[in-house]
């Protein structure tokens, strides 16, 4: 991504001084920022960093959020453990590449970021501060990785600059949730039709038009009637993932993101998706669903809030999304306005290009993403204390806090060590203000899934068994009865299979610039993407529109790109020998 656009003065003027306060703390930062400066146990860790009060720090992240309250209790509690308050700031009302590019001219950075695919101009800027010699005194930071994994994070210069901090499993994996992309389906469709089984294209819009077309409307419970939507598409900025990556998917293929790894020859080769047959066949679907009235008819213009909006009503019937780009947002949304009652939960589902195909939406084993995390800038006064932090919330009683809570008011732990909750708990934990005045998860931090360190509990509340089922709305229950599952991972049937080692493939693709061909090449076959797709599923005569776009698309020299794939693909192969 590219950083030319600078916002209007006000804006950014006002995004930087928010940060302006938080690199400095508010005292007590012990000066320095050179690894050097740290005492060292005998045991090799650093010796821990003491303040008089709390330090306060700065966060910012490149994605949409909800900031908490000033005074947050867990926030608080865990400032007095730790010596550091970090307040958080979110994408509001600007791209990604719009906040970043302001932050770096503004030169005064906060003193952590998640920049997503902006974190390799902070390096490229000299911006960020190095991991390496803090991960050897840090042990709960080292631990997130093998030295193995640790070194694909390496960059250019030789050195680690920042960590992804999800799918990081601790000890057994406990979670039935699918985290990932999908077709998804509410449960009042699944239950009209019977409970069906779905596996193709052809399916799935079946059972949602026939659900449209005797349900055009809904009444929510607070009375208001609603026109449904059979089904929507988000095109906004980077998440027109949302429409372009399916055919990967509908081929068999898992999620690498940027083209498929075809094993079927005698060496693993790059395999461009956006031109197979398969396609062809699913953008033509979209097409003749789109004239047939059955897509929503603002999808290509509407921006994510519009979606999410629309989302959060129980108007959508189905889509295509990743799960943590929508879940989260709205299935707080629909338990505290009843919608979940109504069976408008979303189901995902495995959908291939023809029946009987293996499927490889659900990953299982963790994702090493080396593309963007949790990075510490040049801007942070005490870069030692902001390590020692991040090693402090992995800690299993921060960790605990951050997740479950406190003891005897978020959670309760029975006669066998097992942490649960009651029906008040979890009502209350879907409450927005008393998340914004409670809870503090520090969510883009590093943190754990899988299994406490008790070998009992799971590290996070959705993924304990007991709380996963307690949570489930009614609805839900008897989609999972009636297919025979015990989660949402169980629904989409992927394969079962460790990941290989070139695993994902965005990994690399996310960071490419415009150095080479390839990078320019990717560059533009982005932009033509995001501005053909729509066109072809709305055009009046498909064929034509979409030999338009191949043409388009070929101009871009897509083969200068799947080149510089295989090279990191045969990289990274020979690199796992």
């Amino acid at each position: 991504m590219k950083f030319k656009k600078v916002l209007a003065l006000a804006m950014a003027a006002t995004m930087v001084a928010s940060f302006a306060v938080g690199c400095t703390g508010n005292n007590n930062n012990n000066g320095g920022g050179d690894v050097q400066d740290i005492a060292v146990n005998d045991d090799g860790t650093a010796q821990r960093i003491e303040t008089e009060g709390i330090t306060d720090m700065t966060m910012f992240i490149a994605m949409p959020g909800s900031e908490i309250n000033a005074g947050n209790e867990i926030q608080e509690i865990i400032a007095e453990k730790t010596g550091v308050r970090v307040k958080e700031t979110w994408l509001t009302g600007q791209t990604a590449e719009e906040a970043i590019g302001t932050i770096m001219a503004g030169g005064d950075l906060p003193d952590f970021m998640d920049a997503g695919d902006g974190s390799t101009k902070l390096y490229e800027a000299g911006m960020l501060v190095a991991w390496d010699e803090y991960l050897e005194l840090y042990p709960n930071l080292k631990e997130m990785y093998t030295d193995k994994q640790w070194d694909n994070f390496r960059m250019s210069d030789g050195k680690i600059y920042w960590a992804n901090v999800f799918n990081n499993t601790y000890g057994a994996p406990k979670s039935k949730n699918h985290g990932d992309e999908a077709f998804w389906i509410q449960c009042r469709v699944l239950e009209d039709a019977g409970y069906p089984t779905i596996e193709t294209m052809d399916e799935y819009f079946d059972v949602l038009e026939k659900y449209y077309d005797a349900n055009p409307t809904f009444t929510d419970p607070a009375g208001n009637v609603i026109d449904n939507i059979p089904y929507t598409i988000l095109c906004d900025d980077w998440r027109y993932f949302c429409l372009e990556n399916a055919p990967e998917f509908l081929d068999g293929y898992p999620n690498d993101g940027s083209v498929i790894v075809d094993k079927s020859g005698a060496k693993p080769t790059i395999v461009d998706y956006n031109t197979t047959d398969t396609a062809y066949k699913y953008f033509k679907k979209l097409n003749e669903e789109y004239n047939k009235g059955y897509i929503d008819k603002e999808f290509a213009t509407q921006i994510y809030d519009e979606y999410i909006a629309k989302l959060s009503t129980g108007a959508v019937l189905g889509m295509i999304d990743q799960n943590w780009d929508f879940n989260y947002t709205i299935t707080p949304v629909f338990q505290q306005a009843g919608l979940d009652e109504l069976g408008c939960n979303y189901i995902p589902l495995g959908i291939t290009i023809e029946k009987g195909m293996d499927n490889r939406w659900h990953t299982y084993g963790d994702t090493l993403n080396m593309a963007s995390g949790v990075c510490v800038t040049t801007s942070c006064e005490n870069p030692n204390l902001a390590f020692q932090f991040m090693n402090d919330l992995l800690s299993q009683e921060i960790h605990d806090l951050r997740f479950w809570g406190v003891e005897g008011t978020d959670y309760l732990v029975d006669a066998d060590g097992l942490y649960y909750r009651t029906e008040e708990m979890r009502n209350k934990a879907n409450e927005d203000a008393y998340k914004a005045s409670h809870y503090c998860m520090y969510s883009y931090f590093p943190q754990w899934g899988g299994t406490s360190r008790d070998g009992i509990n799971a590290m996070q509340p959705g993924d304990q068994y007991s709380e996963f089922v307690e949570g489930l709305a009614d609805p839900v229950v008897k989609v999972f009865e009636a297919y025979g599952v015990e989660g949402y991972a169980e629904m989409i049937g992927s394969v079962v299979e460790e990941n290989e080692p070139w695993f994902p493939m965005y990994s690399y693709s996310n960071n490419i610039g415009t150095e080479t061909a390839g990078g320019v090449a990717w560059t533009k076959m982005g932009q033509t993407k995001h501005e053909w797709l729509p066109k072809v599923v709305m055009a009046a005569d498909f064929d034509t529109e979409w030999n338009n776009y191949m043409e388009a698309y070929a101009a871009t020299n897509p083969q200068d790109f799947l080149d510089e794939m295989q090279v990191e693909l045969d990289r990274r192969i020979e690199a796992a020998k």
